[in-house]
């Protein structure tokens, strides 16, 4: 049996694979409340995969609702080390086009009112966020993709916006300024969780429309759910090729962010700031 699970978040719709088996819906409570639903569990090929459906099947909660850190906890409490993040962005620039996939080195946060971090109520930690992305799952996404012949673009920075609404114009020529490539509402808040958890975490990042900087594409909801039913199936057949890529036993710094981040005397920490950390940093405390 695998030591590690390979964790997917995205819309419910990517669990329709011909090639998954001995699928089952797990139901998991967290120190930090419910995940957005259920959690599909099942076997691709040899490897065991994790399935959470960020806004809930029937994409029923707002990004700013998400409870993002139970989302991640519940993932690391099935053992998930990977994690594939499947997303929906704007462009920000000409070259980036609908139905294009980014796959983003850097992030910028834009965002408010969400909680994103595990360490808070009586306990500190400082991970490195510097290299937001696992680099070697990135590499290995981006392989695949080139090898699909989807139309893949390396790098580039995700601005991470707060939503649920759209951008006024003034913010987007603003973020164009800034040299931002792609704009969203969900992923830098589940990478920064995702590294205080130590799971390697990486975005495909499928394009939907171009932001509205661009004169003749102002953005609806209709265009972007039109355009992401277009970029399922490729992020379906991302998926099919990436899971057996991984080296299950890759190390990599993601999976020690936590060595000597935590700044709080461990004397100070109360039985229940260490009970309720402890899916995530048990071996810490």
């Amino acid at each position: 049996m695998q030591k590690f699970r390979i964790g997917i978040i995205g819309g419910s719709g990517l669990y329709e694979l011909d090639s998954l088996s001995d699928v089952r819906e797990e139901k998991v409570s967290t120190p930090f409340g419910e995940p957005s639903d259920s959690l599909t569990v099942a076997r691709l090929g040899e490897r065991e995969v994790v399935f959470i459906p960020r806004h809930g099947r029937g994409h029923r909660i707002s990004p700013s609702e998400v409870n993002y850190r139970a989302n991640i906890c519940a993932l690391k409490m099935l053992g998930v080390r990977w994690v594939l993040a499947i997303s929906a962005v704007g462009s920000m620039k000409e070259e980036l086009s609908p139905q294009d996939v980014v796959f983003p080195d850097q992030f910028i946060d834009r965002t408010r009112h969400r909680q994103d971090s595990f360490f808070t109520e009586g306990i500190v930690a400082h991970v490195s966020l510097a290299d937001p992305f696992c680099e070697p799952l990135r590499q290995i996404m981006l392989a695949q993709a080139r090898k699909l012949k989807l139309r893949a673009h390396d790098g580039g920075s995700y601005l991470c916006m707060e939503g649920p609404q759209f951008s006024t114009r003034a913010e987007s020529e603003l973020y164009r300024s800034w040299g931002v490539s792609i704009i969203g509402m969900t992923n830098l808040t589940e990478a920064r969780l995702a590294r205080e958890a130590e799971l390697g975490y990486a975005t495909a990042a499928f394009v939907t429309d171009y932001d509205c900087w661009h004169e003749s594409d102002d953005v609806s909801v209709e265009m972007v759910m039109a355009n992401f039913a277009a970029n399922v199936k490729h992020a379906r057949k991302l998926i099919e090729a990436v899971v057996p890529e991984i080296p299950l036993e890759l190390d990599d710094p993601c999976f020690h962010a936590l060595r000597g981040a935590i700044v709080t005397d461990k004397e100070r920490i109360s039985a229940e700031t260490k009970q309720r950390l402890k899916p995530i940093a048990g071996e810490y405390l």
